[in-house]
């Protein structure tokens, strides 16, 4: 008989692609929004997919890694790399910088492809992440395009999201430990909060509330917790995992 959990884990693997694509498509057609909402709502579904397989108690196959790979490095990989290139609002101000986000857009795809490649191939067994991990890193474009494109609450300001968008790159690949969120993890519930400050900016700023409204004010104060915790996983998420006992 089919292990349910495994069937479930597959379920939430599907569904973290499907919200990636959906994505992309709402980027192309002018809804950054909406695309930030689903790439957010992804991560809970990738989370999701690990917590299942970890319950199942069928031999574990190579398909589901891969298949979990293939989703992320859709939903984690090319849609955050299409907020960075494609701009359909304020093209003006954009309109010198095209060409960076394009290249700095393909760039932070490869960066994420080159991290889940070797985590499907080798890193897989490891109790934590070498590299900020490609969840992590699309948390981090959503909340630079918040605050310097859509809806932008500081101002747009192209060149401050590109060099923002070649960090995120470069902490992907170099080897620096960060912790996974599991039960007892140190940093669980400062996450937990992070995504409902996610969940609550992204969903009030589909409303596209007025500046200076009750709803605007919200959503500007869930994005700046947001702010605070994506820079609290990279910031001290090193410092929180646990250093293994070298091998005598």
């Amino acid at each position: 008989m089919t292990d349910r959990w495994r069937v479930f884990a597959n379920l939430a693997t599907l569904a973290n692609a499907v919200l990636g694509v959906g994505a992309v498509l709402y980027i192309l057609g002018g809804n950054k929004l909406w695309a930030m909402l689903l790439i957010a709502s992804a991560i809970g579904f990738d989370g999701l997919d690990g917590m299942m397989a970890r319950r199942s108690t069928a031999p574990r196959t190579s398909f589901g890694r891969v298949a979990d790979s293939v989703a992320d490095a859709t939903t984690f990989g090319v849609a955050p790399a299409f907020l960075i290139a494609v701009h359909t609002s304020n093209v003006g101000t954009w309109q010198p910088w095209a060409t960076y986000a394009v290249v700095l857009a393909g760039a932070y795809l490869a960066a994420a492809v080159a991290r889940l490649v070797y985590f499907t191939a080798r890193a897989y067994q490891r109790s934590d992440f070498l590299g900020v991990p490609t969840p992590q890193s699309a948390l981090a474009v959503i909340v630079a395009i918040l605050f310097h494109d859509t809806p932008a609450f500081q101002s747009v300001q192209p060149i401050g999201l590109l060099v923002g968008t070649a960090a995120l790159a470069v902490l992907m690949v170099v080897p620096i430990p960060y912790p996974k969120i599991r039960r007892g993890a140190p940093l669980r519930l400062p996450m937990a909060v992070t995504a409902v400050a996610a969940a609550v900016a992204l969903t009030v700023l589909q409303f596209r509330p007025a500046t200076g409204t009750p709803l605007y004010t919200l959503a500007l104060i869930a994005s700046y917790v947001l702010l605070v915790g994506v820079a609290v996983y990279y910031v001290i998420g090193p410092f929180t995992v646990r250093r293994e006992a070298p091998a005598h």
